[in-house]
């Protein structure tokens, strides 16, 4: 019952908010991200859990998903150091139809974030980034997504959202690869922090990547 008020909670914020901290996924692309390079790119999912009522995905499925987003959008940059990033799914919710419009749901994506740095061998970020995701608001979401969208658009939605968010606090500390961020980049980044429900698992210690 916790998750279900945490949730309807959310989407009601979500709602005055109007945008919800959804920023255009492109702007993951071509980030000034110094001498970044991606090393290891490990999610772990087993301990996601589910928000509210929510359509159903495996593990696998998550698991799958999210490292081949992040491959897609991480994969390219060709700095001069590694850095390996771990993520752990602390939960989800894939919007079901059938709820009162105004309590509709829209899907929503918890993770947690750590960053390494792998020629020093340490974390850069302690504890890990919670980062609350959700799924862009277009014409057919702006009530939920349980009916215009099937469960697979739902998640790929939400895996392109979670990338732009991670572009966003790896710009907004990108002195950690030689950059200086502006308070703008740092503006940006806090957005996706700022519905953080408190009953969801803390950390990512299950996401931790050593380095090679």
């Amino acid at each position: 019952m916790g998750y279900i008020k945490t949730f309807l909670a959310l989407t009601l914020s979500c709602f005055v908010l109007t945008a919800c901290g959804v920023k255009d996924p492109d702007a993951t692309r071509d980030l000034n991200l110094g001498d970044f390079r991606l090393g290891h790119n490990i999610v772990v999912t087993k301990n996601a859990r589910k928000i509210g009522p929510t359509r159903e995905a495996t593990a696998e499925e998550w698991e799958t998903l999210l490292e081949g987003e992040i491959e897609k959008q991480f994969g390219g940059y060709e700095g001069d150091k590694l850095y390996h990033l771990g993520i752990n799914l602390d939960g989800y919710a894939l919007a079901v139809p059938g709820v009162p419009v105004l309590l509709s749901p829209k899907s929503v994506l918890v993770i947690s974030l750590t960053v390494w740095d792998d020629a020093a061998a340490k974390k850069l970020n302690e504890p890990p980034r919670q980062l609350t995701i959700f799924e862009q608001l277009d014409g057919g979401t702006v009530f939920g997504s349980g009916i215009t969208r099937d469960r697979e658009e739902q998640m790929n939605n939400l895996a392109t959202q979670m990338s732009a968010a991670i572009g966003r606090f790896l710009v907004a500390n990108s002195e950690w690869f030689g950059v200086t961020p502006t308070e703008e980049d740092r503006a940006a980044a806090e957005e996706d922090v700022l519905k953080i429900p408190d009953n969801l698992p803390d950390g990512a210690t299950d996401a931790d990547v050593p380095a090679t």
